[in-house]
């Protein structure tokens, strides 16, 4: 080997050597061909306004996404059938492997005032409100899902994110559904 073709190594190797880096300080973990597991979840937020959902830990986010709402996303679900997404706060308690939207988690929908709520409306508050995948006819094609609210009334993401999800979220973790914009302490 040219003393010149040693010195390319060299550099291709250093410069290898940083990529690896670069990633693991992102937490992507690339150069061994795996990213690092996303911690659990102690609470879950989502903000109908800003179409996010956010996994926190110690009361700040650590990821986020981009969701799709209920087809009528402003204002409180109220009864049974109105398009809209709850407001509230709720806990994910149990989870569908075998729904019709991929795969899903059920958020405790309709919580005690709500149910007062329909009551004295003298409504049915429905229920199954749940954060799902696309719809399995659609496998992973996103198209005409993303970035649209056409949902009953659930939170919906891809099915890549539902499946983190799934690993990240346990059930009993405090979910707080919020109108519009928070304020993370800082």
């Amino acid at each position: 080997m040219t003393f010149y073709e040693s010195i390319m190594v060299r550099d291709i190797k250093i410069k290898t050597a940083a990529f690896c880096l670069l990633f693991l300080w992102g937490g992507l973990g690339l150069c061994w061909g795996k990213a690092d597991p996303l911690p659990a979840a102690d609470a879950v937020r989502v903000i109908k306004s800003e179409r996010k959902l956010y996994l926190l830990r110690d009361g700040q986010p650590y990821k986020t996404y981009r969701i799709s709402l209920g087809s009528r996303p402003v204002g409180d679900k109220v009864r049974q059938g109105d398009k809209r997404t709850p407001e509230g706060q709720y806990i994910i308690d149990w989870r569908n492997p075998q729904s019709r939207y991929h795969r899903a988690l059920h958020i405790s929908y309709p919580n005690a005032a709500d149910q007062q709520e329909a009551r004295a409306l003298g409504v049915d508050p429905g229920g199954m409100i749940m954060i799902h995948g696309l719809p399995n006819k659609t496998g992973d094609d996103t198209e005409g899902y993303v970035g649209l609210d056409w949902t009953d009334g659930c939170i919906a993401v891809t099915n890549r994110e539902i499946e983190e999800l799934l690993q990240v979220i346990k059930d009993g973790t405090p979910i707080q559904i919020l109108p519009r914009a928070y304020r993370f302490r800082t």
